[in-house]
Protein backbone atom coordinates (compact mmCIF):
# COMPACT_ATOMS: atom_id res chain seq x y z
CA UNK A 1 0.00 0.00 0.00
CA UNK A 2 3.26 2.41 0.91
CA UNK A 3 4.44 2.03 -2.52
CA UNK A 4 1.26 2.61 -4.64
CA UNK A 5 1.50 6.70 -4.46
CA UNK A 6 5.08 6.20 -6.54
CA UNK A 7 3.90 4.54 -9.61
CA UNK A 8 0.87 7.00 -10.07
CA UNK A 9 3.72 10.08 -10.02
CA UNK A 10 5.52 8.21 -12.37
CA UNK A 11 2.77 8.36 -14.87
CA UNK A 12 1.72 11.65 -14.17
CA UNK A 13 5.20 12.42 -15.35
CA UNK A 14 4.97 10.47 -18.01
CA UNK A 15 1.53 12.34 -19.11
CA UNK A 16 3.18 15.72 -18.96
CA UNK A 17 6.10 14.44 -20.97
CA UNK A 18 3.63 13.04 -23.55
CA UNK A 19 1.66 16.29 -23.98
CA UNK A 20 5.26 18.69 -24.26
CA UNK A 21 5.84 16.00 -27.07
CA UNK A 22 2.42 15.70 -28.88
CA UNK A 23 1.98 19.60 -29.05
CA UNK A 24 5.27 19.31 -30.64
CA UNK A 25 6.88 21.77 -28.41
CA UNK A 26 9.41 19.74 -28.06
CA UNK A 27 10.52 20.55 -31.38
CA UNK A 28 10.27 24.09 -31.28
CA UNK A 29 12.75 24.26 -28.18
CA UNK A 30 15.34 22.27 -29.69
CA UNK A 31 15.34 24.01 -32.74
CA UNK A 32 16.04 27.72 -31.03
CA UNK A 33 18.48 25.68 -28.55
CA UNK A 34 20.22 24.19 -31.50
CA UNK A 35 20.20 27.82 -33.86
CA UNK A 36 21.43 29.81 -30.60
CA UNK A 37 24.30 27.28 -30.09
CA UNK A 38 25.14 27.44 -33.80
CA UNK A 39 24.79 30.88 -34.66
CA UNK A 40 25.58 32.76 -31.23
CA UNK A 41 27.06 30.94 -28.86
CA UNK A 42 29.57 28.89 -30.80
CA UNK A 43 31.42 32.14 -32.70
CA UNK A 44 31.19 34.00 -29.04
CA UNK A 45 33.30 30.88 -27.94
CA UNK A 46 35.60 31.56 -30.02
CA UNK A 47 36.12 34.73 -28.17
CA UNK A 48 36.10 33.30 -24.88
CA UNK A 49 32.58 34.42 -23.40
CA UNK A 50 31.00 31.90 -21.72
CA UNK A 51 27.43 30.51 -21.98
CA UNK A 52 27.08 27.24 -23.93
CA UNK A 53 26.68 24.92 -21.14
CA UNK A 54 22.86 26.04 -20.49
CA UNK A 55 22.41 25.52 -24.28
CA UNK A 56 24.04 21.61 -23.81
CA UNK A 57 21.91 20.98 -20.85
CA UNK A 58 18.88 22.16 -22.56
CA UNK A 59 19.02 19.85 -25.64
CA UNK A 60 20.17 17.19 -23.02
CA UNK A 61 17.04 17.78 -21.05
CA UNK A 62 14.96 17.55 -23.92
CA UNK A 63 16.55 14.93 -25.38
CA UNK A 64 15.76 12.44 -22.64
CA UNK A 65 12.27 13.86 -22.30
CA UNK A 66 11.63 12.88 -26.25
CA UNK A 67 13.31 9.58 -25.34
CA UNK A 68 10.56 8.49 -22.80
CA UNK A 69 7.85 9.69 -25.15
CA UNK A 70 8.84 7.94 -28.51
CA UNK A 71 10.58 5.26 -27.01
CA UNK A 72 8.99 1.96 -25.89
CA UNK A 73 12.28 0.12 -25.30
CA UNK A 74 14.09 1.00 -21.72
CA UNK A 75 17.30 -0.32 -23.91
CA UNK A 76 16.93 3.00 -26.15
CA UNK A 77 16.26 5.30 -22.80
CA UNK A 78 18.66 4.25 -20.73
CA UNK A 79 21.08 4.75 -23.96
CA UNK A 80 19.92 8.05 -24.09
CA UNK A 81 20.33 9.17 -20.50
CA UNK A 82 23.40 7.33 -19.58
CA UNK A 83 25.30 8.45 -23.04
CA UNK A 84 23.94 12.36 -22.11
CA UNK A 85 25.23 12.12 -18.91
CA UNK A 86 28.63 10.11 -19.48
CA UNK A 87 29.06 12.66 -22.28
CA UNK A 88 28.76 15.81 -19.95
CA UNK A 89 31.03 14.29 -17.34
CA UNK A 90 34.11 13.56 -19.91
CA UNK A 91 33.28 17.54 -21.40
CA UNK A 92 33.52 18.64 -17.69
CA UNK A 93 36.83 16.61 -17.31
CA UNK A 94 38.47 18.31 -20.33
CA UNK A 95 37.54 21.52 -19.35
CA UNK A 96 38.94 21.14 -15.48
CA UNK A 97 41.52 18.84 -16.88
CA UNK A 98 42.74 20.07 -20.19
CA UNK A 99 44.60 17.05 -21.69
CA UNK A 100 44.46 15.38 -25.45
CA UNK A 101 43.13 11.69 -23.98
CA UNK A 102 39.69 13.67 -22.19
CA UNK A 103 39.49 16.18 -25.61
CA UNK A 104 39.63 13.15 -27.77
CA UNK A 105 36.90 11.14 -26.01
CA UNK A 106 35.36 14.16 -25.67
CA UNK A 107 34.72 14.94 -29.29
CA UNK A 108 33.73 11.00 -30.00
CA UNK A 109 31.02 11.21 -27.28
CA UNK A 110 30.00 14.31 -28.56
CA UNK A 111 29.39 13.00 -32.51
CA UNK A 112 27.88 9.72 -30.78
CA UNK A 113 25.31 12.12 -28.93
CA UNK A 114 24.37 14.42 -31.57
CA UNK A 115 23.35 11.87 -33.91
CA UNK A 116 21.40 10.15 -31.16
CA UNK A 117 20.03 13.54 -31.03
CA UNK A 118 19.26 13.24 -34.71
CA UNK A 119 17.35 9.87 -33.71
CA UNK A 120 14.98 10.75 -30.77
CA UNK A 121 14.27 13.90 -33.48
CA UNK A 122 13.44 11.53 -36.36
CA UNK A 123 11.37 9.44 -34.39
CA UNK A 124 9.37 12.22 -32.70
CA UNK A 125 8.85 14.08 -36.45
CA UNK A 126 7.74 10.53 -37.74
CA UNK A 127 4.86 9.82 -34.95
CA UNK A 128 1.15 9.15 -36.22
CA UNK A 129 -0.47 13.32 -36.42
CA UNK A 130 -0.72 15.85 -39.27
CA UNK A 131 2.15 17.60 -40.42
CA UNK A 132 2.84 20.95 -38.43
CA UNK A 133 5.01 23.91 -38.48
CA UNK A 134 7.20 22.15 -35.58
CA UNK A 135 7.69 19.36 -37.51
CA UNK A 136 9.05 20.99 -40.46
CA UNK A 137 11.14 23.23 -37.62
CA UNK A 138 12.53 19.21 -36.25
CA UNK A 139 13.89 19.12 -40.22
CA UNK A 140 15.80 22.12 -39.81
CA UNK A 141 16.92 20.83 -36.49
CA UNK A 142 17.86 17.61 -37.98
CA UNK A 143 20.26 20.10 -40.60
CA UNK A 144 21.78 21.79 -37.87
CA UNK A 145 22.70 18.88 -36.07
CA UNK A 146 24.36 16.79 -38.54
CA UNK A 147 26.44 19.78 -39.01
CA UNK A 148 27.14 19.62 -35.44
CA UNK A 149 27.74 15.79 -34.99
CA UNK A 150 30.22 16.38 -38.53
CA UNK A 151 31.94 19.21 -36.53
CA UNK A 152 32.35 16.99 -33.82
CA UNK A 153 33.75 14.38 -35.72
CA UNK A 154 35.95 16.77 -37.60
CA UNK A 155 37.39 18.12 -34.04
CA UNK A 156 38.28 14.40 -33.03
CA UNK A 157 40.36 13.81 -36.58
CA UNK A 158 42.17 17.07 -35.98
CA UNK A 159 42.79 16.50 -32.34
CA UNK A 160 44.26 12.63 -32.94
CA UNK A 161 46.31 13.75 -36.56
CA UNK A 162 47.16 17.43 -36.26
CA UNK A 163 47.61 19.13 -39.36
CA UNK A 164 44.54 17.43 -40.77
CA UNK A 165 42.82 20.28 -41.88
CA UNK A 166 44.74 23.72 -43.21
CA UNK A 167 43.20 26.80 -41.55
CA UNK A 168 44.10 30.26 -42.29
CA UNK A 169 44.93 31.48 -38.58
CA UNK A 170 46.00 28.13 -36.57
CA UNK A 171 42.98 27.94 -33.44
CA UNK A 172 44.48 28.78 -30.04
CA UNK A 173 42.57 26.43 -27.95
CA UNK A 174 39.67 23.79 -28.09
CA UNK A 175 36.68 26.88 -28.33
CA UNK A 176 38.41 28.56 -31.54
CA UNK A 177 38.97 24.94 -32.58
CA UNK A 178 35.21 24.11 -32.04
CA UNK A 179 34.36 27.56 -33.81
CA UNK A 180 35.92 27.17 -36.88
CA UNK A 181 35.36 23.37 -37.38
CA UNK A 182 31.76 24.11 -36.89
CA UNK A 183 31.86 26.97 -39.57
CA UNK A 184 33.33 24.39 -41.99
CA UNK A 185 31.23 21.78 -41.45
CA UNK A 186 28.06 24.15 -42.17
CA UNK A 187 29.86 25.35 -45.35
CA UNK A 188 30.60 21.64 -46.01
CA UNK A 189 26.95 20.49 -45.57
CA UNK A 190 25.71 23.64 -47.66
CA UNK A 191 28.30 23.13 -49.82
CA UNK A 192 28.94 26.72 -50.07
CA UNK A 193 32.89 26.35 -49.24
CA UNK A 194 34.98 27.97 -46.54
CA UNK A 195 38.85 29.01 -46.43
CA UNK A 196 39.30 25.76 -44.15
CA UNK A 197 40.92 22.77 -46.14
CA UNK A 198 40.92 19.18 -45.77
CA UNK A 199 44.27 17.48 -46.13
CA UNK A 200 44.33 14.03 -44.26
CA UNK A 201 42.63 11.60 -46.34
CA UNK A 202 40.02 10.40 -43.58
CA UNK A 203 39.14 14.24 -43.10
CA UNK A 204 38.48 14.67 -46.99
CA UNK A 205 36.40 11.25 -46.70
CA UNK A 206 34.49 12.85 -43.51
CA UNK A 207 34.04 16.33 -45.95
CA UNK A 208 32.89 13.96 -48.82
CA UNK A 209 30.62 12.28 -47.10
CA UNK A 210 28.96 15.46 -45.23
CA UNK A 211 28.52 17.28 -48.90
CA UNK A 212 26.41 14.09 -49.89
CA UNK A 213 24.35 14.40 -47.03
CA UNK A 214 24.12 17.74 -47.27
CA UNK A 215 22.68 17.69 -51.16
CA UNK A 216 20.35 14.47 -51.03
CA UNK A 217 19.20 15.19 -46.98
CA UNK A 218 16.53 18.39 -48.33
CA UNK A 219 14.93 16.20 -51.31
CA UNK A 220 14.74 13.45 -48.74
CA UNK A 221 12.66 15.28 -45.99
CA UNK A 222 10.24 16.91 -48.36
CA UNK A 223 9.33 13.94 -49.62
CA UNK A 224 9.29 11.87 -46.07
CA UNK A 225 7.31 15.02 -45.06
CA UNK A 226 5.03 15.39 -48.14
CA UNK A 227 3.44 11.43 -47.91
CA UNK A 228 3.12 12.37 -44.40
CA UNK A 229 0.93 14.92 -45.34
CA UNK A 230 -0.78 13.07 -48.01
CA UNK A 231 -1.38 10.02 -45.53
CA UNK A 232 -2.62 12.19 -43.02
CA UNK A 233 -5.00 13.85 -45.49
CA UNK A 234 -6.17 10.43 -46.53
CA UNK A 235 -7.31 9.41 -42.78
CA UNK A 236 -9.23 12.22 -42.20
Amino acid sequence: MANEPHPSRVAVLQLHVSKFWSDDLGLTLITIAICALVFVITPLREAGLPGRIFFDVMMAVLMISGSLTVSHSRLTTGLVIGSALAGAVILGAGRLHPTPFLHQFGSIFATFNLLLYVYIVVLVMFRGGPVTWSRIQGGACIYLLLGMAWASAYQYVEQRFPGSFQFVSAPLDIDQLTSKLTYYSFGTLTTVGTDINAIQPFARALTTAEAVVGQLFPATFIGALVAMAMQSRAKS
